[in-house]
């Protein structure tokens, strides 16, 4: 039986783009900020999902330091 997820895209398909969960937490909200910054707008929800999906398909690079 598979489990219903309130993520979209999934933890585990966003897990494979980064090395860790921090990489992911880390670079999700500096694109949520990005993303709110450019809008002018603070629908933080919406600015999250953009960036899940922005890491996902690859259109955020990632630098690990």
């Amino acid at each position: 039986r598979r489990r219903m997820s309130m993520i979209t895209p999934s933890l585990e398909d966003l897990l494979k783009q980064v090395d860790s969960q921090y990489t992911l937490v880390i670079a999700t909200a500096k694109r949520a900020r990005q993303i709110n910054a450019r809008d002018g707008d603070d629908n933080s929800i919406r600015a999250v999902s953009l960036a899940m999906e922005d890491i996902l398909s690859g259109g955020v690079q990632i630098e690990r330091k």
